[in-house]
């Protein structure tokens, strides 16, 4: 009974004070656990006292109590929390131990998620997120990369689940690492290239955006400007990539996972060649005024 209760907040936190009276700080949309130090103390009062401080903790719409250490209930605990109907559960885990187990769980549930359509590879440990429009050759590009080595997450459907702030991709179950190849039709990626060829989640980390390269005409060639993505409010880096026939796409998607790690060791190659070149302008202007300077 009340197993079916909404639980409105992500938080999880014992009673404390609130057993002593005081509800000033109490927040009842919160799973609660009681631990030994609570049931002790509910134990230690006479039969009056912990009736009236039960009756104050049960008169909010508690989502659901537990009790940890497979500890006994006091009475009239069970009594109270059936007449509200909120369900009191008991764990043989130390509270300590309980809290760590279900906190992943409560994330979990309250982390916001979103479903893209794109296709989602693992490529030298870097998440790619490959977007595009419809028949422009996302799968293609991920069945390329998964024959030379890399593995798929998820095709045509990416699951996203925003924790703290990373973005976490994996694939739909039904698709369970299926890819539909036009012209070919549906390919079952770990039968034809083994267990190594996939993973069942991946943080992502860059978009892969694949265009026409007639609409594509303005996209970065030096690497100094950095487009990013918005995903669930969190930047994603994002590069967009012009195809044009006989564009091998799969080396780029390899070139664009490695400049990711280099700029993730503090190696950004485009700055480092722009302040090469102001250099030498700057050295080439200073030769020029002073040969200037002899002259006059």
């Amino acid at each position: 009974m009340g197993l079916d209760r909404l639980v409105p907040d992500a938080d999880i936190a014992s009673p404390g004070l609130a057993l002593a009276g005081y509800h000033g700080r109490f927040i009842p949309d919160r799973l609660h656990v009681l631990g030994e130090t609570e049931i002790k103390y509910l134990a230690s009062l006479d039969a009056d006292t912990r009736r009236k401080s039960l009756e104050g903790f049960f008169q909010y719409d508690l989502p659901a109590v537990f009790i940890t250490k497979h500890l006994d209930p006091p009475e009239p605990l069970l009594e109270l929390a059936l007449a509200r109907h909120i369900p009191v559960l008991r764990t043989a885990l130390k509270t300590a131990e309980f809290y760590k187990a279900i906190k992943p769980i409560i994330e979990d549930a309250f982390a916001p998620r979103t479903t893209m359509h794109g296709s989602l590879a693992d490529v030298y440990g870097v998440g790619l997120l490959f977007m595009g429009p419809s028949g422009i050759g996302k799968s293609e590009c991920v069945l390329d990369l998964v024959e030379r080595g890399h593995r798929l997450v998820a095709d045509d459907v990416v699951k996203v689940t925003r924790r703290g702030d990373v973005l976490i991709g994996t694939g739909h179950e039904l698709a369970a690492h299926h890819m539909e190849i036009r012209g070919v039709g549906l390919i079952d990626i770990p039968a034809l290239f083994g267990v190594r060829s996939v993973r069942q989640q991946k943080r992502i980390e860059v978009v892969v955006h694949l265009e026409v390269w007639e609409k594509a005409q303005d996209a970065d060639r030096t690497g100094l400007q950095r487009d990013i993505m918005p995903i669930l409010d969190v930047a994603i880096p994002k590069v967009i990539v012009p195809l044009n026939p006989g564009k091998n796409i799969t080396v780029v998607a390899e070139v664009v996972a490695m400049m990711h790690l280099l700029r993730y060791s503090g190696v950004d190659v485009a700055a480092a060649f722009n302040e090469r070149l102001i250099k030498k302008m700057k050295e080439k202007r200073g030769v020029r005024e002073y040969l200037r300077g002899d002259i006059e």
